[in-house]
């Protein structure tokens, strides 16, 4: 089994990595195409603005690579920025489009009558949904465990049926993570979410 974490020159990449050498899981951080698309399952992960992610994947030439590769079925994992990159749009810094893979958008936190501290930074709890107790990568996980966020926009997908879990943060009840055919994301870092992170990552190996 090998994973390829895919470098896009904008992403928290080593600590990606670090979970699979943990698990004794072989990973490749890489650009190349044919090392990506070689791979068993891809990994986006992301730290950064929307709009520059965007650009430095159709510098790169990965959008074509994401997509072939998702379209090939294989495992393909999502976290943070690499997560909402998969949706449609992004109101981040003005208007983007974004890969159009999972139909939907990203928003920032805001309440017309609360000021909102953003970016969220630290430990909040997730809550998982009926989807998110059955066969996916949560399984393992208890409702209302802590997990590891670092964001000031959320996902909302069109399809309400693909979100696993939800989290509460200003009182806005955002997804925090989401599963459809072969993708799986998760707002939070479960690289950087201690041991019940490493679970969800051991069984979405399990997939692969």
């Amino acid at each position: 089994m090998k994973i390829a974490i895919i470098d896009y020159q904008l992403s928290n990449l080593f600590s990606v990595k670090h979970a699979f050498d943990y698990l004794n899981v072989e990973s490749a951080i890489s650009s190349d195409k044919s090392v990506i698309l070689n791979a068993d399952a891809a990994i986006l992960p992301g730290v950064g603005a929307f709009g520059d992610a965007m650009n430095n994947l159709k510098k790169l030439g990965l959008i074509e690579v994401v997509n072939s590769l998702i379209t090939s079925g294989k495992p393909f994992m999502g976290v943070c920025l690499g997560m909402q990159l998969l949706f449609s749009e992004s109101e981040e810094f003005g208007a983007h489009e974004g890969l159009n893979i999972i139909k939907g958008k990203v928003v920032k936190f805001a309440k017309p009558d609360k000021l909102i501290k953003v970016p969220q930074i630290g430990w909040n709890q997730i809550q998982k949904t009926e989807a998110g107790w059955k066969n996916s990568p949560l399984k393992n996980i208890k409702n209302r465990d802590f997990m590891y966020f670092v964001h000031s926009y959320y996902v909302v997908p069109d399809n309400s049926n693909a979100v696993l879990s939800e989290t509460i943060y200003e009182d806005i009840k955002y997804c925090s993570s989401l599963l459809s055919d072969n993708i799986f994301a998760t707002q939070f870092h479960p690289e950087k979410s201690g041991q019940e992170g490493i679970k969800i990552y051991r069984d979405w190996l399990k997939s692969v």
